[in-house]
């Protein structure tokens, strides 16, 4: 499995069967509810995708490039949002992508991109960028899994999707990781460059020639993110805490956890995001 042939790989990122469902009904009328609409689009990471690759593709020849959910959806037409939505493959708890609970996976993306909106607003950094950087962050790990399931899956008996030492392992061993292939995702996507960037180093934000402090912002979000799923307790916290990410942006782990905009104590059932 080599990075280049990854991407070129013709995979189907699955999307919320629930999520499909709302959108559908809300597209439904002649008028929608744009507010409820780009609130469901961001819950589901395949579904924003896919939105913005529409929304940066040559069709609509913009000066620049769309960033986020609000203007993707201010420039497509209701027609093009039904056939975008219709057309969704639609994911399963279990099966549809070997070797990833993508329940979970949903879960943790969607707080990642809470929790980097959130942190991007501390250190006046772009929320738009942040929130799209933490919602598509993963899906990498999902296309690795989908183009080639047998190595991705022999991965999982070394660690889990969704441990925070998987990007290492999987460059160590296969040269590359998932967050490579998240931005070669975004790259193809036409999404800008910083959201890019911070996918492409969300691992490592120090290793880019230009330090890019999104890659920050999405580094300590996917960290929190990480610990919740792990269950991890104070002093799990505090030990794993990326410091030095933390110290370039000037924040600590107490204004970290300070800006946690989920609740925490209830983990949610299967299907409830919206």
């Amino acid at each position: 499995m080599e990075l280049n042939a990854l991407l070129a790989a013709a995979v189907a990122l699955p999307c919320l069967p629930r999520t499909v469902a709302l959108l559908m009904n809300e597209l439904a009328p002649e008028e929608p509810n744009l507010w409820r609409v780009n609130q469901l689009f961001g819950t589901d990471p395949a579904l924003a995708a896919r939105l913005l690759e529409l929304a940066n593709s040559a069709t609509f020849q913009l000066p620049r490039q769309i960033v986020g959910i609000p203007e993707a959806l201010a420039l497509l037409g209701v027609k093009q949002l039904r056939g975008l939505v219709a057309a969704a493959p639609l994911g399963a708890a279990s099966r549809s992508v070997p070797g990833v609970n993508l329940q979970q996976f949903w879960r943790y993306s969607l707080n990642t991109a809470k929790l980097a909106r959130s942190l991007a607003g501390i250190v006046h950094h772009n929320q738009i960028a942040a929130y799209t950087a933490g919602l598509l962050h993963g899906l990498g790990e999902l296309v690795m899994h989908l183009a080639s399931a047998e190595k991705a899956q022999s991965l999982n008996t070394l660690v889990a999707p969704l441990d925070p030492r998987r990007a290492k392992i999987e460059q160590r061993i296969l040269g590359f990781c998932y967050s490579q292939v998240s931005a070669g995702l975004a790259r193809r996507w036409q999404l800008p460059g910083a959201v890019v960037d911070a996918m492409q180093y969300q691992s490592a934000p120090f290793d880019n020639d230009v330090y890019e402090p999104l890659a920050g912002v999405l580094h300590l979000a996917a960290w929190r993110a990480r610990a919740r799923e792990a269950e991890l307790g104070e002093k799990e916290l505090a030990v794993s805490f990326p410091g030095e990410v933390g110290l370039a942006l000037g924040l600590d782990i107490d204004m970290v956890l300070q800006q946690d905009p989920i609740d925490w104590t209830v983990r949610p059932e299967a299907g409830d995001y919206v």
